[in-house]
């Protein structure tokens, strides 16, 4: 999805000042909060020292079994090292950011994920994007600086090059890192409200698909096919949310999609279930959906994925 704008939310002093609104082509507006730049810190801390204990068993494990074969580990091994260390690290970001919905291990454990800023799924060449210059900001510089005599112009050069990339973010309201200003994403606190599968039990409990609900609502296969994944989960976020404005939000939510699906309320003739009520109805009514799909191998990311 692409987006009609983000900006900071109004009104809002303190803590609440690091909030930023997304709303999306669909209308339907995110608040997220941006993460503290200790908690970034301590994501890319724990993150680097998983690569470092994977880099020394992958290393052991090889010495050993060319060892084993020749009797000799070789000159090699610190060839090896120097090309697996980059592979890692490199890869090791990427890989997570993909398969975990802009989530690491690192980022996971201080509950923080990267979004996209237009609103929109996270795209792959932003996850490569923004890390590919963490090598630019981070891992070249500190080559150079442990590279270089101590006292000498290139060394004093690499010190200021690290510290410049280190204090980006420090330096713009949005507290951005080089790589989040070329790939268009942010870093922010995943919500930890209600898990997933609270959404969907028991007021959302799951039943055959068509099947009506005690207060009529249900949906056609060819209704539920229109959204995927990526609109399951926008759909979460608004019964998660709160606020004076969340009202409003729901019952443009419901419209939306009521229009799209070509939905009408059999109980009342019209458009007039509540919003609530007709969201959690269709979001344990998606998500069994997709989860079935699933179950044949077929994972549909959004509604523009036509599997």
């Amino acid at each position: 999805m692409a987006t009609t704008g983000s900006q900071p939310v109004p009104g809002m002093l303190g803590p609440s000042a690091q909030q930023r609104r997304i709303v999306t082509p669909e209308g339907v507006a995110l608040t997220v909060e941006l993460a503290p730049r200790g908690d970034r810190a301590a994501a890319l801390l724990i993150d680097l020292l998983i690569i470092v204990i994977a880099l020394a068993l992958l290393t052991l494990l090889v010495f050993l079994i060319i060892a084993a074969s020749f009797g000799r580990g070789g000159g090699w091994m610190l060839s090896f090292i120097l090309i697996a260390a980059f592979l890692l690290r490199s890869f090791y970001f990427v890989y997570f950011e993909l398969r975990w919905q802009g989530t690491t291990p690192g980022k996971r454990k201080m509950g923080l994920r990267v979004i996209d800023r237009a609103g929109g799924p996270l795209r792959t060449d932003a996850v490569f994007a923004r890390n590919l210059m963490r090598e630019v900001e981070v891992f070249m510089p500190i080559a150079f600086l442990f590279g270089a005599e101590a006292g000498d112009l290139f060394s004093w050069l690499a010190l200021i090059w690290a510290l410049v990339f280190v204090l980006l973010p420090f330096f713009n309201k949005d507290r951005l890192r080089a790589g989040d200003i070329v790939a268009g994403t942010w870093v922010v606190t995943a919500p930890k409200a209600v898990l997933l599968s609270d959404l969907a039990d028991p007021k959302v409990a799951l039943r055959p698909l068509g099947s009506a609900r005690p207060d009529g609502i249900a949906f056609t296969a060819e209704q539920l096919a229109i959204y995927g994944i990526y609109e399951l989960q926008t759909l979460e976020s608004v019964l998660r949310g709160t606020g004076p404005d969340i009202g409003e939000t729901r019952a443009a939510v419901a419209d939306r999609i009521q229009r799209k699906i070509g939905w009408i309320d059999p109980a009342a003739g019209g458009r007039r279930a509540e919003p609530k009520v007709f969201l959690e109805a269709f979001y344990g009514a998606l998500r069994q959906h997709l989860e079935t799909r699933m179950l044949f191998g077929v994972r549909r990311k959004d509604k523009h994925d036509k599997r």
